[in-house]
């Protein structure tokens, strides 16, 4: 079925994942295939932000983010489930498309949105993904 699960969540909102990460979980134990969780953190490099940050800021920041990942899927994911962990670095919906690609996904599992954007269909990350994936979506309401 999927051999390519790509989940992306968002670590300070566990809103972002704690329905999502289910179903991505279905689709993979149906098939056995690869659940790839990722998360983005924004991009410092622009020269406007950046300016403010410390150099190798974004190099501490990632790893840091790394590491939180790891502790996520640790403590959220079944240890029979391969799995692999992504950062990545820019605009969100950005980011979870050129990923898709790179990786190969059959599937981009997304949370619909924030719960204070109930008023509208899709966020506007889960929407762009949607409009633009070259392969199937599931946005989890």
């Amino acid at each position: 079925m999927f051999k390519d699960v790509l989940l992306a969540v968002d670590l300070n909102d566990e809103s972002s994942w704690n329905k999502a990460l289910p179903v991505a979980l279905d689709f993979i134990n149906a098939s056995g295939g690869t659940l790839h969780v990722m998360t983005v953190v924004p991009n410092f490099g622009m020269s406007i932000v950046g300016q403010f940050f410390p150099k190798g800021y974004e190099k501490e920041v990632g790893e840091k983010v790394l590491v939180a990942l790891k502790e996520f899927v640790k403590a959220n994911v079944p240890d029979n489930i391969k799995t692999q962990r992504i950062v990545g670095e820019g605009t969100v919906y950005e980011v979870i498309l050129n990923m898709a690609e790179k990786i190969n996904a059959d599937m981009i599992v997304v949370s619909s949105g924030r719960d204070d954007l109930k008023d509208f269909l899709l966020g506007p990350n889960a929407a762009r993904v949607v409009r633009h994936a070259n392969c199937s979506v599931t946005v989890v309401r």
